[in-house]
């Protein structure tokens, strides 16, 4: 049982157990090279022949686990050769592919002379230096890379604003804390975090050797990519005992082919899927796929999650705060003594706060706007005001789909708040549709439907007054029929409410649904009869025309059986 349970370690060529080979790989990766680690190293010939780094492998009599191991784990072997090479001091550094097609770090390459002579260890380089200390305040701001992406938290304490999915005493902590991590769905709108969630939770995984990571986005994989990870996650589970955690970034954006993909390799832990989405995964996620894993909402962030941010963005790039507490804003990374250059008012970070709409991207990203445009201006010390966050922001940032899930609500929103007559309310939801650019032929129609089914008799008037609101929103369009559509809305907000008409047909057609048996026919009386034979068969005989009456006409219009039925206060049965 222990041989079957044992793996061989591809560097050192020993046995370990499945529990203890990952731990033992990063020491022997990383452990000095010495002649008992593996195969013989070929050190590079002094007469200007090929180096053994570019030459084919020659056929090797060894044995044949030798020589597999050898071609499976050339990477390794090659780490070794470059370890040889780099005392011999012949070597320059440079940046290596490995097979996967991920840069691993920087290496060192054969170079035709040696420094100092060929015969010296070469001086320390300075991009290495660079890369060891991290990139400056002034570097992250002035450089191309978005600051959201630069300064994206890598750890739960850095992580604000989402504290009902990954606090302290949630059940999501609890399994991240014991690496018992779940196939989850993360929703949520953008900026809230879902991208920097999944990274967390892969860092985790990674430090502790439990897991690899895997991020793909749907808006540029396909079902190929997909299939070659999930066989190099099979690959990775049976040779080193570790899973793979595949992250899928806009999940909606794959059909119900490429999901189902997924499915058996979900359900058999092969992977542990992440997907993020803005949308709802009940419309845009399959049933099986999602019977699979845990859906997580994460809520827009509030004013205070992005004041946090905020804080932490401007503490790190070294920025004094005007108009707050020194001890809250200084850099614990700043010399004493050492004088920021750049500053920001308070007002501006709490500008930024309120109109990024609780978009953690959008709020970062503003406020590097805001002081590279400062920075640009080659003044010593730098002053970013509330003025310089609003000239770039412009205005609110709105989070509206038109073809999503805030369509929806939105329209709700509106329908409800003219129900209830609160026309402060429903100007508002208006408002909140047009600038985040809805049709204004959709919003028309439903008021339409609105004068019918909320106002009815109640104000007669209601109904003509939104047909004429569509007919002249169509007739003249955006922005000019906002106007038109905010005083419909007024009008029907309000005038009186009566569901009347709404409710007698829903309970016709409730009757209609319920009743058992073929429905009843028409009463004779009540029937047409445009032929001589449907008169001898007695159609529209005894019916009593209503205008050669002086007086009301006593006269039955339903079947027999639904005469005492009064469709404005009957109840159906189910009900």
């Amino acid at each position: 049982m222990a041989e079957l349970d044992s793996v061989q370690c591809p560097v050192c060529m020993k046995n370990f157990t499945s529990v203890t080979i990952n731990g033992h790989l990063d020491e022997c990766l990383l452990a000095p090279v010495t002649e008992e680690r593996g195969p013989p190293v070929k050190k590079p010939r002094v007469d200007g022949e090929t180096s053994v780094l570019n030459k084919p492998a020659a056929p090797s009599s060894s044995s044949p686990s030798s020589s597999s191991s050898s071609s499976m784990f050339s990477l390794f072997h090659n780490k070794e050769k470059v370890s040889t090479q780099r005392e011999r001091g012949g070597l320059r550094p440079t940046e290596v592919t490995s097979p996967r097609g991920v840069k691993r770090g920087l290496i060192e390459a054969e170079s035709g002379g040696g420094g100092r002579g060929g015969g010296g260890r070469p001086a320390p380089d300075a991009h290495m230096e660079e890369v060891k200390s991290g990139p400056s305040p002034r570097t992250l701001l002035t450089s191309n890379k978005p600051l959201a992406e630069a300064l994206r938290p890598t750890s739960l304490e850095e992580y604000f604003g989402q504290s009902q999915v990954v606090g302290q005493q949630t059940l999501l902590r609890s399994l991240l804390d014991s690496q018992e991590i779940p196939s989850v769905i993360l929703w949520g709108p953008p900026g809230c975090g879902k991208t920097t969630l999944a990274h967390i939770i892969a860092s985790g995984s990674k430090k502790k050797g439990t897991a690899r990571f895997v991020s793909l986005s749907a808006t540029s994989a396909s079902t190929n990519d997909v299939r070659e990870i999930i066989k190099q996650a099979h690959n990775e589970l049976r040779l080193c005992k570790r899973k793979t955690i595949l992250f899928i970034d806009e999940i909606h954006r794959f059909n119900k082919l490429q999901q189902d993909t997924f499915l058996p390799h979900v359900e058999c832990g092969t992977v542990t899927l992440i997907g993020a989405t803005t949308e709802n995964p009940s419309f845009q996620v399959t049933a099986a796929l999602l019977s699979r894993c845990k859906v997580l909402v994460l809520e827009k962030l509030s004013v205070e999650a992005m004041g946090s941010i905020l804080n932490r963005a401007v503490a790190a790039l070294g920025i004094t705060v005007l108009g707050q507490d020194p001890a809250n804003t200084k850099d614990e990374n700043q010399p004493d003594g050492h004088e920021s250059e750049i500053y920001v008012e308070q007002k501006a970070l709490d500008t930024i706060a309120y109109l990024c709409d609780g978009d953690a991207r959008v709020g970062l990203n503003s406020l590097q706007l805001a002081v590279q445009a400062r920075v640009n201006s080659a003044q010593s010390n730098l002053l970013v005001t509330e003025e310089h966050v609003k000239q770039g922001l412009q205005r609110s940032h709105i989070l509206y789909d038109k073809a999503g899930e805030e369509h929806y609500n939105c329209i709700s929103a509106l329908h409800k708040s003219m129900r209830g007559s609160h026309e402060n309310a429903a100007l508002y939801w208006l408002g909140r549709m047009l600038e985040g650019g809805e049709d204004p032929l959709y919003v028309a129609r439903r008021l339409v439907r609105f004068a019918s089914e909320d106002v009815g008799l109640a104000d007669p008037s209601a109904l003509p007054q939104a047909v004429s609101a569509f007919q002249a929103c169509h007739f003249i369009g955006m922005p000019e029929c906002e106007v038109i559509l905010a005083q419909c809305v007024i009008y029907l907000a309000r005038a009186p409410k009566s569901v009347e008409i709404y409710r007698a047909y829903a309970n016709v057609k409730a009757c209609l649904r319920s009743h058992k048996g073929p429905l009843p026919p028409v009463p004779l009386h009540l029937r047409n009869a445009p032929t001589k034979l449907m008169k001898q068969l007695g159609y529209a005989k005894g019916y009593k025309y209503n205008p050669a009456f002086s007086e009301p006409v006593e006269q039955e219009y339903l079947p027999e059986e639904l005469r005492e039925i009064n469709f404005f206060t009957w109840m159906p049965s189910n009900q």
